[in-house]
């Protein structure tokens, strides 16, 4: 086999095995997709809103007692589309135009969930039934849902421009569509999502253990995709896969076997 010189192994230097792995890193490198699709050098909002369909269906909803609507990573989208700037600019026009929202999570400052305005109204809805926040909260979502692409609210903005008393933005926070951020300012967020943060902060961990500690650090995704998960692992495999590969945690190299995840040093506590 033909190697450039940046990537010359010799036969002296490691065994037969170790420089069949060798030749494996001398392929281009390239930005990895979990599972590519075609002709996404051109993608735009459908493309975007079918990729977030097909990642939501990996949402196990069961698992929180269908409490909470199917919720997408922005990042795992990066694990479909390689054009970055592309997916954020789709990403803005479905929230400009009211059908997309987005939550920064807090345990990562790059972490943003991603949601179809619809099921959080429907979930909102079905979690407010017969509580006296009703009303607050069924007004917050008439202000919220038309197109509002915030991801938190100063005081003077839900005072002055959305009318709310303060008595009504505690009842908001109540309710669970608000939390704070700071002294007179509120992150928009998803009602009983921290059982969903803690799930996915396990998982990630675990996944990406798994990573670690296969042979070298690397293993296919195709056999990652056919483990049997821990207890540690709520979601499907593939959920925390399209995380991992999309947040660029592991490293991606394209072989003739398929796409090789190696583990990234650092990435685990």
């Amino acid at each position: 086999m033909r190697r450039s010189d940046s990537c010359s192994v010799t036969s002296g230097q490691m065994s037969r095995k170790r420089a069949l792995i060798a030749d494996t890193f001398c392929l281009k490198r390239r930005r990895c997709t979990a599972d590519a699709v075609p002709g996404d050098t051109h993608d735009g909002a459908a493309d975007i809103r079918s990729s977030l369909q097909n990642l939501m269906t990996l949402f196990s909803r069961k698992l929180f007692n269908d409490s909470l609507p199917p919720v997408a990573l922005k990042h795992q989208l990066y694990s479909l589309h390689s054009d970055k700037t592309s997916v954020d600019k789709q990403v803005s026009e479905l929230r400009a135009n009211g059908e997309l929202l987005m939550f920064q999570l807090g345990f990562d400052s790059e972490a943003f969930a991603l949601v179809f305005a619809e099921d959080y109204r429907a979930k909102v809805l079905q979690g407010e039934a017969g509580r006296e926040t009703l009303g607050t909260v069924e007004k917050f979502l008439a202000k919220l849902i038309p197109g509002c692409s915030d991801l938190s609210f100063n005081k003077e903005k839900m005072l002055k421009e959305f009318l709310f008393t303060d008595s009504e933005i505690t009842q908001l926070v109540k309710s669970g569509v608000l939390t704070v951020r700071d002294a007179g300012s509120w992150w928009l967020s998803i009602p009983n999502s921290g059982k969903f943060i803690k799930y996915f902060i396990k998982g990630r961990k675990a996944v990406l253990g798994m990573v670690k500690k296969s042979k070298y650090g690397e293993i296919l995704k195709t056999e990652l995709e056919e483990r049997r998960t821990t207890s540690q692992v709520k979601f499907q495999m593939k959920y925390h896969i399209h995380d991992i590969v999309g947040a660029e945690l592991v490293e991606c190299i394209q072989t003739t076997s398929g796409t090789l995840l190696r583990y990234v040093d650092g990435n685990i506590n």
